[in-house]
C-alpha cells in the first residue's frame, strides 16, 4: 500500500500535535478521524476552549472524538477500520484493546531520541538537563510507556535561546518529516524496527506546578534551563514582598566570585542581575501580578523603585 492511501486515525491534543496533524493533511495523508482530550476551560473567564487538534480537524471537516477515558470508550475506533493509529502527545495511556485495532501498527511520534527520555515531559527534560540536541522517534506503541520498537529517528539542535515553545515548534515540523520519511518502509515490512536497549532507558515525569518556583540557591545555569524548559507553560517565578514575579527569559552572567544567593547585584535602566549559588542571572522578560509580560527596560520604566541593590530575594 502507498503511504498516502493509508486510513489514519490521529490521536493528539496540544499545539505540537496540531502542527503535525495539519502538515499531514496538507501533504495529502488520509486522516479519517482525530481523537483528542476533552475541551477545557481557559483564561481568566474560564471559557470552554477546543483543543488545538480539534480546531485543525474542524477546519478540514474531519470527525473529532473526545472520549473522557479512551480505555473505557473506544468502540468507535473499530468502526473506522484504520490502517494505522498514529499518536503525538495525546495525553492518555492507550490500552491494548485500542492497540490491536489498526490493520498495520499503532505508531507514536515521541519527542526524544529513544530510549532516552521516555514518559510525559521529554522536551522539557532535554532543556532542563542542558542537552545540545534532541529529536523525534517514530516507534511502535505497546502497552508499556514508550517501550516499543523504534523505526526512524531524526535529531534537531537545541539552541541556547530555545524554550519549551520554540523547541516544541521545531520538533513538530521534524515529527512530520520523520513520519513522512519513515512510514513507507514500516508498512512495506522492510523496516522491522529496532528494540530499545533497556540499559539506556531514562524516564521523565509530568511537570508539576511546584517546579515553577525559582530557587536562587541553585546555580545560574540550572535556573536558566528551568526558565527555558517551563516557559510559556506553566511558567517560572520568584516571590518578592509576597508577590509572584514571573520570569520568562534570562541570561547567565558570570561572576569572578560568588555572592549570597538571591542578592540583587544590579537594578537600573540597563540590567536586573540576581546572584545565584554560582554565577548570576540577568532577567530579560518578567511580569508583575495582574500585568502583562514585558521586556526588562519597559518593566523598569514603570517599577524603578520596586527592587534595590543588595536586597535579597528568597
Amino acid at each position: 500500500m502507498f503511504k498516502k492511501d493509508l486510513k489514519i486515525v490521529y490521536l493528539g491534543t496540544p499545539k505540537i500535535s496540531a502542527i503535525v496533524l495539519e502538515n499531514l493533511i496538507k501533504n495529502g495523508y488520509k486522516i479519517v478521524a482525530v481523537v483528542s482530550q476533552a475541551d477545557k476551560p481557559q483564561g481568566r473567564k474560564m471559557i470552554l476552549t477546543p483543543t488545538e487538534t480539534k480546531l485543525v480537524a474542524q477546519r478540514y471537516n474531519i470527525p473529532v472524538f473526545q472520549p473522557v477515558k479512551i480505555r473505557d470508550d473506544y468502540e468507535f475506533l473499530k468502526e473506522l477500520e484504520p490502517d494505522i493509529i498514529l499518536t503525538m502527545a495525546y495525553g492518555q495511556i492507550i490500552p491494548q484493546a485500542v492497540l490491536d485495532i489498526p490493520k498495520y501498527l499503532p505508531l507514536n511520534l515521541h519527542g526524544s531520541i529513544l530510549p532516552k527520555y521516555r514518559g510525559a515531559s521529554p522536551i522539557q527534560q532535554a532543556i532542563l538537563n542542558g542537552d545540545k540536541s534532541t529529536g523525534i522517534t517514530l516507534m511502535e506503541m505497546v502497552d508499556k510507556m514508550d517501550a516499543g520498537r523504534m523505526f526512524y529517528k531524526k535529531e534537531v539542535e537545541i539552541k541556547d535561546d530555545d524554550n519549551y515553545e520554540t523547541l516544541s515548534d521545531k520538533l513538530a515540523y521534524l515529527a512530520y518529516e520523520v513520519f513522512d520519511e519513515g512510514i513507507q518502509s514500516v508498512i512495506d515490512g522492510t523496516n522491522k524496527g529496532k528494540e530499545q536497549d533497556e540499559s539506556l532507558v531514562s524516564f521523565t515525569k509530568k511537570i508539576k506546578a511546584e517546579q515553577s518556583l525559582i530557587d536562587f540557591n541553585d546555580d545560574a545555569c540550572s535556573i536558566n534551563n528551568k526558565i527555558r524548559a517551563l516557559n510559556p507553560d506553566p511558567g517560572t517565578y520568584f516571590v518578592f514582598n509576597n508577590e509572584k514575579i514571573k520570569v520568562a527569559k534570562a541570561e547567565v552572567v558570570k561572576l569572578s566570585s560568588d555572592m549570597f544567593p538571591g542578592t540583587i547585584i544590579k537594578y537600573d535602566k540597563n540590567d536586573f542581575i540576581i546572584a545565584c549559588k554560582h554565577n548570576a542571572l540577568s532577567i530579560k522578560l518578567l511580569q508583575k501580578p495582574g500585568k502583562k509580560m514585558m521586556d526588562y527596560k519597559s518593566f523598569f520604566n514603570g517599577n524603578q523603585n520596586l527592587f534595590k541593590v543588595n536586597e535579597t530575594i528568597n
